[in-house]
């Protein structure tokens, strides 16, 4: 069993502890930390029967903290990985795992001096109709691939408060990027390989705060494919994702992380229906198998810890998604194709 802490807890942070609460035998909670220590985050640590402290420090000094669970604005990301494994703590952090290539190249490295082990929370890779559509591909069964496409919609931006730090351009850059469309961007690595050029545009049309809301992006990947992602932050929730092939394509429908939603909506709903159109023969249509991608993400990722299997997601892909990243924040700026490095 391994003796956790989570770092931030706002609703994502509680989905993490909900996802395992009295039900893991792998992982378990026993500290929280808040820097505002609000009375929402007191009641929340008492009633999962965590300690809520203020200082990330507190937690780091704690032998008794086996790792800790980062789930805090995205400008921070690195710098607490780093830390945390100078510290000698495991460490799983959510998305997205840094800001810039060099970042994830700083933190990885840290990891590996420490001799620690890193997650990150792309949590979608464990869901059972992705890893079909992964041993579809791989098998044949789509013939080659020829395109890979997502959309990922949440009403989110609607509701945020201007001194939310989601709400800034620095924490989320291009919008519903780094909040959600990093996860389907992480599915196309994972899938169809390294990406080699982005073109993005990304504009504000809806919101009052500060973030964009429409953004929409070109790939280019390293093994010829192309891709498609758009991502909107004010409008109704919903999720696709499609692999076209020679041989046929296959849509998988859901839904987004959507703040408000009850906890194991968010972690069980991510795919309801699904459907493959070969080129020859009818459609095929079934419905999604249900599973709590967040609660088996954070077991996995135990497993790491305890030396049972490694993560998942080599490092090499962590520090290609930031590099990622980086270049579409870069193109939206630009307005130009952008090689990613």
């Amino acid at each position: 069993m391994i003796n956790a802490a989570i770092v931030g807890l706002g609703w994502w942070g509680q989905t993490l502890v909900e996802s395992v609460a009295n039900s893991s035998q792998k992982i378990r909670f026993s500290t929280a930390v808040s820097r505002s220590a609000s009375q929402k985050a007191k009641d929340f640590s008492q009633f999962h029967k965590m300690n809520l402290v203020q200082n990330f420090d507190a937690v780091l000094a704690d032998p008794n903290i086996d790792a800790v669970v980062l789930a805090t604005p995205h400008s921070l990301h690195a710098k607490e990985v780093i830390e945390a494994a100078e510290a000698g703590k495991h460490v799983f952090c959510e998305k997205p795992f840094a800001l810039s290539k060099a970042e994830a190249e700083s933190a990885v490295s840290a990891t590996q001096k420490a001799g620690v082990t890193l997650g990150l929370g792309y949590n979608r890779r464990l869901h059972p109709e992705m890893i079909k559509l992964r041993e579809r591909i791989r098998s044949g069964d789509l013939g080659v691939i020829l395109h890979c496409e997502a959309n990922m919609t949440f009403p989110n931006a609607l509701f945020l408060s201007n001194d939310a730090w989601r709400a800034s351009k620095k924490e989320t850059p291009c919008g519903g990027l780094t909040p959600m469309g990093v996860h389907a961007i992480d599915g196309m690595i994972d899938l169809c390989g390294e990406i080699d050029e982005v073109y993005c545009q990304s504009f504000k049309r809806a919101v009052e705060v500060d973030a964009d809301d429409t953004t929409s992006m070109l790939f280019r990947m390293k093994e010829g494919m192309s891709g498609y992602l758009s991502t909107m932050t004010a409008t109704g929730g919903g999720f696709s994702f499609q692999v076209f092939g020679s041989k046929g394509h296959i849509r998988l429908e859901g839904m987004t992380h959507i703040a408000g939603a009850p906890s194991e909506e968010r972690r069980k709903k991510c795919f309801g229906n699904c459907y493959f159109k070969p080129v020859k023969g009818s459609l095929e249509h079934w419905e999604a198998e249900e599973t709590d991608i967040v609660k088996a993400i954070l077991e996995h990722f135990s497993d790491a810890v305890s030396g049972t299997q490694p993560f998942m997601i080599p490092v090499s892909e962590m520090i290609h998604g930031a590099a990622v990243t980086e270049s579409v924040v870069k193109s939206a700026k630009s307005h130009q194709v952008e090689k990613v490095y």
